[in-house]
């Protein structure tokens, strides 16, 4: 992995939201839709060394873009979205590190990340998230919240699980927040908007109107029933 720092942000003990592209793309939703709305800005980049794929365009081919931004605006650092993550679990690792070291740099104080669960519950539109934490004691701060926990154990793959196992080894309090979804091969949006307003409640600060998301979920809806 290579590491560019861009700027010096003037931020202390920033909240962290770091997510990628997962199931649904509901990390990405999320993440681009946070920076589009609080217009953040960039200070860091983290790209992929070699590519780990190439892209097949039909008698040609093209390198993926395998880069993923640092933003910043007020009090939080947003990392990650775009297309995709680290498919080598070595350079996954390094980004994860990465990220840690960027919250120690600025004394983050919280680390959220997100992503999708995937459900075989019929939703009705109105998707649940789940949330789990990196320790008993904040489990209990989100059961006071009323906040629905993830309902059994399971396996948290890729950079949306494994930065939460980073963030408990470097001592510092992190939020998994998972949308549920039925078809994980689809754009998410109305998973995303639920995570959203999860944040929103967690933050006590507004995120931005989430009208465009549902309307993009309407299309998709539309798509299926035709």
């Amino acid at each position: 992995m290579e590491f560019i720092q861009e700027e010096e942000p003037e931020i202390k003990k920033p909240i962290i939201i770091a997510a990628m592209q997962d199931m649904g793309n509901v990390g990405s939703i999320v993440i681009n839709f946070i920076n589009k709305s609080l217009k953040s800005k960039p200070f860091r980049t983290a790209k992929v060394s070699f590519p780990t794929y190439v892209v097949d365009n039909g008698g040609h081919i093209d390198l993926p873009n395998e880069s993923w931004e640092y933003k910043y605006t007020d009090d939080l650092i947003i990392f990650g979205g775009g297309n995709g993550q680290p498919q080598d679990n070595n350079e996954l690792n390094l980004l994860c590190k990465d990220v840690m070291d960027v919250a120690e740099k600025y004394s983050a104080k919280f680390i959220y990340t997100l992503g999708g669960f995937h459900t075989n519950r019929v939703l009705k539109n109105i998707p649940k998230t789940y949330v789990t934490t990196t320790s008993l004691e904040l489990r209990k701060q989100m059961e006071k919240l009323e906040l629905d926990m993830t309902p059994q154990k399971s396996l948290i793959t890729g950079f949306n699980g494994l930065i939460l196992g980073f963030a408990k080894k470097y001592g510092i309090q992190g939020i998994g927040m998972y949308g549920e979804l039925n078809q994980p091969d689809v754009p998410q949006y109305r998973a995303a908007i639920s995570i959203i307003k999860t944040i929103e409640k967690l933050t006590y600060r507004k995120l931005g109107n989430t009208e465009e998301l549902e309307m993009l979920a309407q299309e998709i809806d539309q798509k299926f029933r035709n």
